[in-house]
């Protein structure tokens, strides 16, 4: 049956790559709400902004009264919450704006997603569902062995993580405490096309185009699960229409990799794919350069994602190897969405220090 998706910050990286799944891949109609953000980027969703089925909304999540508009307005029977400030560093120079958006505002889109349900129908309550997507970070650090399951306990680290894990223990007492029907998800790390380019993957396909230095943390050898953007994008849509009410999913994509293995794999490809390399260089990874880590910087996350796995049937379609490689060669392929994306706020500075 053909459902309408209110999808909060779907102009972001996740949100865009869900909306574009959603689309192209469904027969559903998607609402775009989004603030846009330094972040949020309208182009990415050009390829899908003509459909019938696709409207955009700009708007807050704090802001109660286009909230309510919204819900009123376009009758959602789900609600996927990707909207949040998600960089770590930027979230240590200034933690306000995190608590703002990724607190304040989802406490205001579960007053308006109640109000909005227990105005419903039986029949309508029935299929109505309010999908929060957070991060594998609010488990905090993990160690050298051992996974992230769902009932790992919290210990975020960064202002962050310590927003989204906060937001998620909102999502569940409004699920405890007045019954709204609402579904979760912890991810690991994404990667892939679209992704801006403060993020590690991005910003080091770039710097290195320049010529610039390859900017690592400490030693390097800080572990993340990597997961493929659009494996991800599919793993949320199995969970918002047939995940369990009241459940968490971990999403990962089965591929550990320390940061500086990261980065050396993207050079080797970058060796590979492009022919005049900048500053008389004969190798990329000679712009490797080891800066002082970041404030509370944790060591290695992981993902169990056998639940998801064995309940709902989802499995990543990209490895490492792969997913990585379309990436570098989808940035080769679209610098000029890279220069449009970064309007000047954001020059590939560090952050957070």
């Amino acid at each position: 049956m053909k459902k309408t998706i209110l999808v909060t910050g779907g102009a972001g990286f996740i949100g865009s790559a869900l909306i574009r799944f959603l689309i192209n891949e469904t027969e559903h109609t998607v609402i775009n709400f989004d603030k846009l953000t330094y972040a949020g980027n309208l182009e990415s969703l050009d390829s899908v902004s003509n459909s019938e089925r696709y409207h955009f909304v700009q708007a807050d999540i704090c802001d109660a009264l286009a909230v309510k508009e919204a819900f009123d307005t376009f009758q959602p029977d789900y609600v996927m919450h990707l909207a949040a400030e998600s960089h770590v560093d930027r979230s240590i120079d200034g933690p306000g704006e995190f608590i703002k958006t990724n607190v304040i505002g989802t406490y205001e889109l579960l007053e308006a997603a109640r109000a909005y349900y227990l105005s419903l129908d039986s029949d309508k309550q029935a299929t109505f569902k309010f999908h929060h997507i957070s991060t594998d970070e609010v488990y905090g650090d993990l160690g050298e062995t051992g996974l992230f399951t769902e009932e790992t306990a919290y210990e975020p680290s960064s202002p962050y993580s310590a927003s989204k894990a906060s937001s998620d223990h909102l999502v569940r007492a409004w699920h405890r405490t007045y019954g709204l029907p609402v579904v979760l998800t912890n991810c690991s790390n994404n990667y892939g096309p679209y992704h801006f380019p403060e993020k590690l993957i991005p910003l080091v396909i770039l710097n290195a185009l320049d010529g610039r230095d390859l900017p690592i943390y400490g030693d390097g050898k800080q572990v993340r699960d990597w997961l493929f953007v659009e494996d991800h994008a599919r793993a949320l849509f199995k969970v918002v229409s047939e995940g369990k009410i009241g459940e968490t999913y971990n999403i990962g994509g089965f591929n550990e990799k320390q940061n500086i293995e990261v980065v050396n794999t993207i050079c080797e490809h970058l060796n590979t794919l492009v022919a005049e390399k900048p500053n008389g260089i004969s190798d990329f990874k000679e712009l490797i350069t080891f800066v002082k880590d970041r404030p509370g910087h944790d060591v290695r996350y992981a993902i169990d994602a056998s639940k998801i796995n064995t309940e709902l049937g989802w499995h990543p379609e990209e490895t490492f190897d792969s997913g990585i490689l379309k990436t570098v060669k989808w940035y080769l392929e679209n610098l000029n969405w890279c220069q449009r994306v970064q309007d000047g706020s954001y020059q590939r500075e560090r952050l957070g220090q």
